[in-house]
């Protein structure tokens, strides 16, 4: 199964790259391969994210999003308008922007993911802070969005939503180098990661460093989670409908297979979405909001038949 996801994630590659194509094929294989290699890194963000979060709580209805954090952007987002104005804003540096974005989501997500998995403090906890925490970053953001001039809020929003047909590429070895090395360390610790699946005091019978590992799974979530949202905006619930697709394709729970076999659906449905979006309806429709109507389906879908059970 995991060949078939290889094979799966190629053809949409393929696809995305030569389905429409005509004229210059240095100009459009240029183009292309900028937004395709976008699309691969923040699925392979999202995905590696995913499985690690869902490993820490035992659960896999969630993900990141769960704690706040397209809230957290939004505000970010928000205040750096409200602070600089719509033409400060855009005139700023696109990678210093990535830079300071992403240091201050990594920021929030390390003191807020580390005070909760101490291993004192329960699953619900950890939910209900999530929510609190959005709702604060939102009561935030909505209050400073009422204060701003209408061309400084239409400036806003298109910082706001999820944009993955138009990712800057300057950004894209940056954002490169810091995804693939988190997912090369996410890899290494598989082994590791299958026992943490255990829970904490399985974990600890067999002989896992529980806290050093709850820190360094935090960090590469924090990471990945921050450099995907600074790439292309909040996403909600892609993770839960490639984490679950995964799931169900490869029929096991081993890290080794679940890692990249998540990226590769994730990849799969990033590249053949856009290609059917862009190639198929001529841009009559946004990817993200049929990827998070998807994973919001599938997460009541989880959500109803756990319920049941």
């Amino acid at each position: 199964m995991l060949l078939v996801l290889v094979i799966a994630a190629l053809l949409s590659c393929v696809a995305f790259m030569t389905v429409g194509a005509r004229g210059n094929w240095s100009f459009v294989l240029t183009l292309r391969g900028g937004k395709l290699a976008g699309l691969a890194l923040v699925g392979i963000a999202v995905a590696v994210s995913t499985v690690l979060f869902q490993t820490l709580t035992e659960n896999r209805i969630l993900t990141p999003a769960v704690m706040g954090f397209d809230s957290l952007y939004v505000a970010l987002q928000t205040v750096l308008v409200f602070a600089l104005g719509g033409q400060g804003a855009t005139l700023i540096d696109p990678r210093l922007r990535f830079l300071g974005e992403t240091a201050l989501l990594v920021g929030a997500a390390l003191l807020l993911f580390r005070w909760l998995f101490d291993g004192r403090r329960g699953f619900h906890l950890v939910i209900l802070s999530g929510l609190v925490f959005g709702i604060l970053c939102r009561g935030v953001a909505g209050l400073l969005q009422r204060i701003l001039d209408p061309n400084e809020f239409a400036v806003l929003q298109a910082f706001m939503f999820t944009r993955f047909n138009v990712l800057d590429t300057s950004l894209l070895p940056l954002a490169a180098g810091i995804i693939l090395v988190c997912a090369a360390t996410a890899w290494r610790l598989a082994p590791a990661l299958d026992v943490m699946a255990l829970g904490r005091d399985g974990a600890i019978t067999l002989g896992i460093d529980y806290p050093r590992m709850v820190t360094v799974l935090v960090a590469i979530i924090a990471v990945l989670v921050s450099v995907s949202t600074s790439l292309v905006g909040p996403v909600l619930f892609f993770g839960v409908l490639v984490s679950n697709l995964a799931y169900l394709a490869l029929g096991t729970d081993a890290h080794r297979y679940t890692l990249p076999g998540t990226a590769l659906v994730a990849i799969a449905c990033l590249a053949g979405g856009q290609t059917v979006l862009e190639r198929g309806l001529g841009y009559d429709g946004t990817l993200s909001v049929v990827i998070e109507f998807a994973g919001g389906l599938v997460f009541l879908i989880l959500l109803l038949r756990g319920s049941r059970t």
